[in-house]
């Protein structure tokens, strides 16, 4: 089966600038992107196809090769692509993230001349619930590379400045051809920056940075939760000579509470309560935590697993007014070390109790075992 025109699959006419072709490629890469046509074969084929005609199209050497002589320029290669390359979803890929998506993650890095940017970091910070529930403004010290205060980032010594490198004239990159082929790698002399240095700065060697200890100040808003992260824009490592810097991410971690358990804007609290005011009745005091006291009141006959909720005295919601409630879950405590007196009157007491009156649940459930066994004598 004969290939289709590389012009007329990208939509361009012949004389198309390699903007017009960019665009076009972008505009049909998107819709024919495997994962927006899920087994959809016709799809994916036509994103192979689109991404082989875009490849040498963008190249001069391979379109003035394709221009001549049309499909048959490539076909040595066995139905691999031009240049010896499988065409398939890494090269799509590729494309469709440096070109479409590179200024969102930085930057096109490893494309083209002049220096790269700067590294992002990550720095963990663990903060107390506490915290967390009112917000706080945290001090941190980052190990990282800073802008050369000696050449103000250049890599020059005082009095020079950088100049274009001769080898690639700026690019950063270098061309051989070999026949209709064009092999591209990083320039040799300048190692990709397109600049070089006859006086480099003493004090960083000719990068532009060197490696110091930031101080800064992170505001941490009420209501963030264990793997919020934080982004501070330009506050990553610099970039070598003069280029932007990286940018730092601060990911927070909460240490456990020695009261709460957090479950997204609400908290939950264990709190044991003494027999006698759970079976009588009674109230208690908990804590809360913005650090004040809220009251409790249980009711005669209160169980363990019994919760009690208290609206609006659980955590800060992030970017809000609003808050989660508190829950206190009841854990009856049985009486431990009591002397013979208690324990006497504990026997006179249980004398004058009906347990199917006094202890429903476990009467209950002493009832279903004995028909258990009953029915398994039978």
């Amino acid at each position: 089966m004969a290939k289709q025109d590389y012009y007329e699959l990208l939509g361009v006419n012949r004389g198309a600038n390699a903007d017009e072709l960019k665009r076009a490629y972008r505009k049909l890469a998107m819709q024919y992107h495997p994962d927006r046509n899920p087994g959809d074969k016709a799809a994916e084929q036509k994103f192979k196809d689109i991404n082989e005609a875009y490849d040498v199209l963008k190249d001069d050497q391979k379109r003035a090769a394709y221009d001549r002589f049309g499909h048959a320029a490539f076909e040595q290669g066995g139905g691999r692509g031009p240049g010896g390359g499988d065409f398939g979803f890494a090269g799509g890929f590729a494309d469709i993230f440096d070109e479409m998506f590179g200024e969102f993650m930085g930057g096109r890095r490893g494309q083209g001349g002049g220096a790269q940017r700067g590294a992002d970091l990550r720095y963990n910070l663990e903060i107390s619930l506490d915290e967390a529930f009112s917000g706080k403004q945290a001090s941190i010290r980052v190990p990282t590379a800073a802008t050369c205060e000696s050449c103000a980032g250049t890599g020059a010594e005082a009095g020079s400045k950088p100049t274009t490198c001769k080898t690639c004239q700026g690019h950063g990159k270098v061309r051989a051809t070999q026949g209709f082929f064009t092999i591209e790698r990083t320039c040799p002399t300048c190692h990709g920056q397109g600049q070089t240095i006859e006086r480099p700065c003493r004090a960083c060697g000719g990068q532009g940075r060197v490696r110091r200890e930031r101080a800064l100040n992170v505001n941490i808003p009420a209501g963030v939760e264990d793997g919020t992260r934080i982004r501070l824009a330009g506050e990553g490592e610099a970039g070598m000579r003069g280029a932007p810097p990286g940018d730092l991410y601060i990911f927070l971690s909460l240490s456990p509470h020695r009261f709460f358990q957090r479950d997204g804007a609400n908290l939950h609290c264990r709190v044991p309560i003494p027999m006698t005011t759970a079976a009588l009745g009674g109230t208690i005091e908990v804590p809360t935590i913005d650090g004040g006291r809220a009251r409790v009141n249980v009711p005669a006959g209160a169980q363990t697993g019994h919760q009690f909720r208290l609206k609006n005295k659980g955590m800060s919601v992030l970017r809000s007014q609003s808050r989660g409630d508190l829950f206190i879950e009841a854990v009856v405590e049985t009486p431990v070390n009591l002397n013979k007196k208690q324990q006497e009157l504990l026997r006179e007491l249980e004398k004058t109790m009906n347990p199917k009156e006094t202890s429903p649940q476990s009467a209950g459930f002493f009832s279903r075992v004995k028909e258990f066994w009953d029915d398994l004598r039978e």
